[in-house]
């Protein structure tokens, strides 16, 4: 049986994800326990932002067989929909030199050549979902300035957990792989758009991770 953990930063996102089936549990981080064929899966709501989420893959993620990541995301130029999360990279690690920020693969060190920044998912099974990299960091992106920032690290999609799941996947020898859906635009009105469209698109991503697990 697969052991899968599945990390959600809300409790909306969480809750659209096998709705109203398992066992929940009051730990360090609420879970529900369910099983499916072939599966055994822990759903942990990890609260918002990247050591949330690191924590929360490093706590529970140790009898894990792989690392998911469902819910929303910001978008950086990319249509409506849900996302297969290809590539993460952590937006806000790096060097501060005068008048540049250098970027660096999260946990190295920061100085000399950056080269890749971003770390890589598992492979897609086949779900048929749009690839792209996401720009995770420890702040809500509501600005068309810091989106064409994030636009030249290769990202079209932006989230303040995935890079550090993969971060903690990498440190945990796990694979992990991670589908979000879209909220809003990374722009003025984004804090409206996400509340007004995160239970939509956390159940159109939830809908997909149910796919994904099923292929696992």
């Amino acid at each position: 049986m697969a052991h899968i953990l599945i990390l959600a930063a809300l409790p909306e996102e969480a809750d659209a994800l096998f709705p109203g089936v398992g066992i929940c549990e009051a730990r360090s981080f609420a879970v529900r326990r369910l099983e499916t064929p072939g599966h055994d899966i822990v759903i942990a709501t990890t609260g918002l932002g990247k050591v949330n989420a690191a924590l929360a893959a490093g706590l529970l993620g140790g009898n894990a067989d792989v690392l998911l990541m469902t819910g929303t995301c910001g978008a950086l130029g990319a249509a409506p929909g849900a996302y297969w999360l290809a590539e993460a990279v952590q937006h806000d690690y790096g060097a501060v030199h005068p008048g540049l920020f250098r970027r660096y693969r999260a946990g190295e060190w920061p100085m000399g050549d950056p080269g890749e920044a971003h770390f890589v998912a598992m492979p897609d099974p086949g779900l048929g979902l749009p690839h792209a990299r996401i720009a995770s960091g420890d702040s809500f992106v509501a600005c068309p300035d810091a989106a064409t920032d994030l636009q030249s690290l290769g990202a079209t999609l932006v989230d303040m957990e995935v890079g550090a799941v993969a971060q903690a996947a990498a440190r945990l020898g796990k694979p992990w792989a991670a589908i979000k859906a879209v909220t809003d635009e990374a722009n003025d009105a984004s804090g409206g758009d996400f509340q007004a469209n995160l239970i939509r698109a956390a159940r159109t991503a939830a809908g997909e991770v149910e796919r994904l697990v099923a292929m696992l």
